[in-house]
């Protein structure tokens, strides 16, 4: 016979009408993460929710299955790559995007070019940027990148321009060469390259920063190589700058 517990989990409390028990458990799991949390270990998940550890580990194999939960090697765990595209889907809806896609429009109706909206996620050393918002050029030859995709951090010119202006991420560059590049990024306040991810496209990145000043995200143009063009940076500079008053 299970033992019973004295005091009701959190999920028990705050059942569903006609709902699954597992479902109810699954979702204060998720819930359980908090502001400022990057990973929570499996007796901070049972205290939290008030769950048997042997019940926390059953549900998080499950949520682990479906990507909404990450074991990390540490043996912690961490919010998903799902969590990520589910948010980017919901974010498409909040209110973000009203501040948002009206300067990726604008400045892809300036250039002819398009415009997309990066952002961290992840825990160093597996962090990468997610597309969050994205604007197509008109031009039937352009590259295919969409809102909710993810790409790497230490490539593109809105990886390295979140990676320059990262926190404590110069212990994490893996050259000289790059440390060099992310000082140069820093400097200038913004990276234009033909083909540092891609050999066939280019791109021109800046940052978009809070009140406080912190780097939030990248604003990238894209275009074909044979199309880059240097008088797109003021376009791209001119736009952060709208965006980080915007959100600050």
């Amino acid at each position: 016979m299970p033992r019973k517990a004295q005091t009701q989990s959190l999920a028990d409390e705050s059942s569903a009408p006609g709902g699954a028990a597992a479902v109810d458990r699954a979702i204060t799991l998720l819930a359980a993460f908090r502001t400022g949390d990057a990973a929570l270990s499996l007796a901070e998940l049972a205290e939290r929710t008030r769950l048997y550890k042997s019940t926390v580990l059953r549900l998080l194999a499950s949520l682990e299955h479906g990507r909404l939960v990450e074991r990390l090697p540490d043996g912690h765990y961490a919010l998903g790559m799902e969590v990520a595209r589910l948010h980017a889907i919901h974010a498409a809806h909040f209110s973000l995007d009203r501040l948002v896609l009206p300067v990726l429009k604008a400045l892809v109706e300036a250039t002819g070019e398009s415009a997309a909206y990066h952002v961290r996620q992840g825990r160093p050393p597996n962090q990468t940027r997610l597309c969050l918002y994205r604007v197509d050029s008109p031009h039937p030859i352009r590259d295919h990148i969409r809102a909710g995709d993810v790409l790497p951090l230490a490539s593109g010119t809105g990886g390295r321009v979140l990676s320059a202006f990262g926190m404590g991420d110069e212990q994490q560059v893996p050259s000289q060469d790059d440390r060099m590049l992310y000082a140069r990024i820093r400097e200038q306040g913004y990276f234009a390259s033909v083909g540092d991810r891609l050999a066939e496209v280019a791109g021109i990145s800046a940052p978009v920063t809070n009140t406080q000043g912190a780097v939030v995200a990248a604003l990238t143009l894209t275009m074909p190589s044979h199309r880059y063009d240097a008088r797109y940076i003021k376009d791209v500079l001119a736009a952060a700058r709208q965006l980080s008053q915007c959100i600050g």
